[in-house]
């Protein structure tokens, strides 16, 4: 293990700010317009010493002295008189180098990187515990809302039997829309890349992708087992249609794209579940009040209860205000000599695969409009024990189409019931599977 740096005099705290964006300006500003109050809550002067960008000379969100700009991110991390280190630029590459090299050298790190933390989490917890250094992540799922430090802390005593959270603005905000005003996919899309929701290629939002990262973090925090994006279910939202909105409108519901991480039971003893995809929820359920491109995260333990956590889920100041809070509780705990809480990961639980997850399904169907088709369709999920809960029939001339709503079914069983009903001659389509999630059977 290297040698472990200590402060050279507890009057000060020296950060170095990796990135300088949308969130790294950020973070800046606060560092500087609330310099008063951080000396204030840290107990002792929290001082910006450098920040590493990719070019120097560019207009920042921030106005800072020119010196403390550098483009040599790995130089400035392993200065010998830099306490805390910020990391902002994303990605795995060159953050996970860079994080590594901090922590070697004996700096506490404070990271917004949802994408890191989901695939290599345990090689940086692992350096944390090593130099005896902090590794805090809070703004890494969900922005402002503070959701990881409950999990970590405050529930710490409770068991967590299920996280269930929209964790992507700019998806909520197309479903929102889509909803709510009756817009196509398309139509959405292109209304939140205008405000600045969605970036111009949507690919991680609306694919999945970073609900499915946060989901990981989240499963592992709230479960103590090690959960990687590898591991996560990963379903987007482009092939929801106005028909499935519509749908879910008749019952009662709204769709959402939801992280769902569970400790479930079974033969081989409780694993964690974990999965990302659009679902039919209540809308008497909390979340399906949740609009526009806001986060909320609702979260089930044994002896608290049900709890939930709503707010501004992305954007510079929001995530920079996550930042800030892992900053003040890590520079406090370099001043007193201490670590925070680190990994939790001894339940070590088997990651339960998707075809063994159990949820409710939604299902439509295009069926030939003739005497005895329903009994064939009712057959076939009885053939592969899906029971079902409701069916309703729409004729259309000489088609018809059944909505189909299941009991609570396992997703292997539930897939060879599709692949059955659309081998039937007289099934045209099986035009939409959507589950459903948050209603009691």
């Amino acid at each position: 293990m290297s040698p472990v740096k200590t402060l050279k005099s507890p009057a000060s705290i020296r950060v170095a700010l990796l990135g300088c964006g949308v969130v790294g300006s950020q973070v800046a500003r606060l560092l500087t317009e609330q310099a008063d109050d951080l000396t204030a809550r840290v107990g002792a002067p929290v001082e910006l010493v450098g920040i590493a960008v990719r070019r120097l000379g560019l207009a920042r969100d921030v106005e800072l002295p020119e010196e403390l700009f550098t483009t040599d991110a790995h130089a400035l991390v392993t200065r010998a008189d830099v306490d805390l280190v910020i990391e902002v630029i994303g990605g795995i590459e060159p953050a996970r180098t860079l994080i590594l090299a901090a922590l070697e050298t004996g700096s506490s790190v404070v990271t917004a990187n949802k994408a890191l933390l989901a695939e290599d989490g345990p090689t940086l917890f692992e350096a944390a515990a090593r130099a005896e250094r902090d590794l805090y992540y809070e703004a890494a799922v969900a922005g402002a809302i503070p959701i990881l430090r409950p999990l970590r802390e405050s529930l710490a005593g409770d068991r967590v039997n299920r996280v269930l959270g929209i964790v992507n603005g700019t998806t909520n905000f197309i479903l929102d829309k889509m909803d709510t005003l009756g817009s196509g996919f398309t139509e959405a899309l292109e209304e939140a890349q205008g405000l600045g929701y969605a970036e111009a290629d949507p690919t991680a939002d609306v694919e999945g992708f970073d609900a499915a990262a946060k989901a990981a973090i989240l499963a592992s925090l709230a479960f103590h087992t090690r959960v990687t994006a590898a591991d996560v279910h990963r379903e987007g939202i482009a092939e929801v249609t106005a028909s499935d909105v519509a749908s879910a409108r008749e019952m009662g519901c709204v769709v959402k794209l939801l992280a769902i991480c569970e400790l479930v039971s079974g033969p081989e003893g409780p694993a964690v579940s974990a999965r990302v995809h659009p679902a039919m929820i209540p809308r008497s359920h909390p979340l399906a009040s949740v609009r526009e491109a806001y986060n909320a995260v609702f979260v089930e333990s044994s002896a608290a209860g049900q709890l939930m956590f709503y707010g501004p889920g992305a954007g510079g100041s929001p995530t920079a205000s996550a930042v800030l809070g892992d900053l003040v509780t890590v520079a406090r705990n370099r001043l007193a000599g201490v670590r925070g809480a680190g990994e939790s990961a001894y339940a070590d639980l088997r990651i339960l695969p998707m075809g063994e997850t159990q949820t409710r399904y939604h299902v439509q169907i295009d069926v030939d409009d003739k005497a005895g088709v329903l009994a064939a369709v009712a057959l076939a999920f009885a053939e592969h024990g899906v029971s079902i809960q409701t069916v309703r029939q729409e004729g259309r001339g000489d088609d018809a189409q059944l909505v189909v709503v299941s009991h609570r079914a396992s997703d292997a069983d539930l897939s060879a019931t599709v692949e059955t009903l659309r081998s039937m001659a007289n099934v045209r389509d099986v035009s939409s599977v959507m589950r459903v999630e948050g209603e009691a059977e």
